[in-house]
């Protein structure tokens, strides 16, 4: 049975999406706004993934979702070498990968730019860990978890004196990588920028800068998405929040 037009929030299963990268011509691509249920991302390649839309809890309004671990080896190994290409040109010679999204990408990333190994950050605590290697972390998605970003004392003298790059999946608000950014600056390494599949929208700019006005230009992505408002047939970009 169909919805009709007035009742239909235009979002669906995620089950088709994040499976394939499409070709420079292919029709999806040329989808203009309002979209329906999803959102093609220009990749620096000229390709272009299809992102599912999803509802935001104000109701009103959506964004363009990435889960890589549910998306094809084809797409993360995709992603992961535009995201290489960040990475070496910002001189980086170590990659932290940032949990949890941000390990799929990471160990590939690095291999790309011929390290043979990486660093995992990680919420979950061994019990070798220590207290001064953790900082607290309030996650936009999870409002109401209480979780800690540790590192493993063990991997410490992989980071000294080294240029990092933090790669995660995707930057939104900014608040988990000002914690990732909080614990590194206690430690031996210089931040050579941070590296993501998606910028989503741009609220994440302030965020940053906030804590220094130069960081938010050290944010490398492999594409962006903007945020979405709800209008009569679907979604439509809300002007400015698509980043560069």
């Amino acid at each position: 049975m169909s919805i009709p037009p007035e009742q239909d929030d235009y979002v669906k299963p995620t089950t088709g999406f994040w499976q394939e990268i499409l070709p420079a011509d292919d029709p999806a691509g040329q989808a203009e706004a309002p979209y329906r249920y999803g959102y093609p991302a220009l990749l620096p390649d000229g390709r272009f993934l299809v992102l599912p839309l999803r509802r935001l809890p104000d109701g009103g309004r959506a964004v363009a979702s990435l889960i890589a671990n549910q998306a094809s080896f084809a797409v993360t190994e995709a992603l992961a070498g535009h995201m290489a290409e960040k990475a070496r040109a910002i001189g980086a010679d170590l990659v932290i990968g940032v949990p949890t999204l941000g390990l799929v990408f990471a160990p590939t990333v690095a291999r790309l730019l011929g390290h043979s190994n990486f660093v995992p950050l990680g919420y979950s605590r061994k019990f070798w860990y220590r207290d001064e290697l953790s900082e607290p972390v309030q996650s936009i998605t999870s409002p109401g978890a209480r979780k800690s970003v540790f590192i493993d004392p063990n991997m410490l003298p992989r980071l000294k004196g080294k240029r990092v790059a933090l790669v995660d999946d995707a930057v939104s608000s900014g608040t988990t990588l000002l914690s990732v950014l909080s614990l590194l600056e206690r430690l031996d390494c210089t931040i050579a920028g941070i590296v993501v599949a998606m910028k989503q929208g741009v609220g994440w700019r302030a965020r940053l800068n906030e804590r220094d006005p130069a960081l938010a230009g050290m944010v490398h992505g492999a594409f962006a998405a903007p945020v979405f408002e709800r209008v009569e047939g679907g979604w439509a970009p809300v002007p400015g929040t698509l980043a560069e």
